[in-house]
């Protein structure tokens, strides 16, 4: 016969394990429908770049490279870099942690596909903190999938979306989750996103990394570089600036 205490602890333990959530393996799971962003009408920040900002995008891309340290393939004309589908996401050369991130996107000027097959881009903090890029204007998806939104995360707050083929603005504060030395997250990343002048996440907690499928991770990691994604649409950016905070 077992002690009273040692039963208790048993189906105490059992209960928690019965109770753990599965993993999804369907990305439809982590789709949130909850919620549609009101459509608000913005219009893209005009900056000077400020004089303590690190220029990744100007009028060359000696700043980008491959994952794999080759140089990249994308297409920069008169100051625009192009996604050159098929060619792999690009990183900075730099590595950064807390920061004020300025970019300009626009979406290609020809509508072709809909939902996450139209103008999808993204911009990674660390190279694992997605925020979407995608031509939402007149497009619907899962609201934590579309432009603005903390990837399958959290929804913008608003769909301040520019006409297809126009310019948008972005500009990202981002704070850094901290780690100790044995891996234990101490705080989340948080995030504030600006688009086209309108607060569209708003210290937003960053659960982790923002993964296609199943839950966010929070792996020990320090600076890293940002990532623009080439997700097989003819995005565009240009005015590209980072200052560290």
């Amino acid at each position: 016969m077992y002690p009273k205490c040692i039963v208790i602890v048993f189906v105490l333990f059992t209960s928690m394990i019965s109770a753990q959530v599965i993993e999804p393996t369907d990305p439809r799971a982590t789709e949130d429908w909850s919620r549609k962003p009101p459509v608000i009408t913005g219009k893209p920040l005009k900056w000077e770049v400020p004089s303590d900002a690190v220029v990744l995008l100007g009028n060359s891309t000696d700043q980008w490279t491959k994952k794999d340290g080759s140089p990249i393939d994308w297409m920069l004309e008169d100051g625009v870099l192009t996604v050159k589908p098929g060619t792999k996401d690009i990183i900075s050369k730099a590595s950064f942690g807390d920061c004020h991130l300025h970019l300009e996107w626009r979406s290609p000027v020809v509508v072709k596909g809909d939902g996450q097959n139209r103008g999808n881009s993204g911009v990674f903090l660390q190279s694992r903190y997605e925020i979407q890029i995608l031509d939402n204007f007149n497009n619907e998806t899962y609201y934590n999938g579309q432009a603005s939104a903390l990837y399958k995360q959290s929804p913008p707050l608003f769909n301040a979306c520019s006409k297809t083929g126009e310019w948008n603005t972005y500009d990202i504060i981002f704070s850094a989750p901290k780690f100790d030395k044995f891996g234990n997250k101490l705080a989340s990343g948080r995030v504030t996103v600006i688009h086209n002048g309108i607060v569209t996440q708003n210290n937003t907690e960053i659960l982790g990394t923002t993964e296609y499928i199943g839950f966010p991770k929070s792996p020990i990691h320090g600076g890293a570089p940002i990532i623009l994604q080439d997700h097989d649409g003819l995005v565009s950016f240009r005015n590209i600036w980072v200052r560290r905070l």
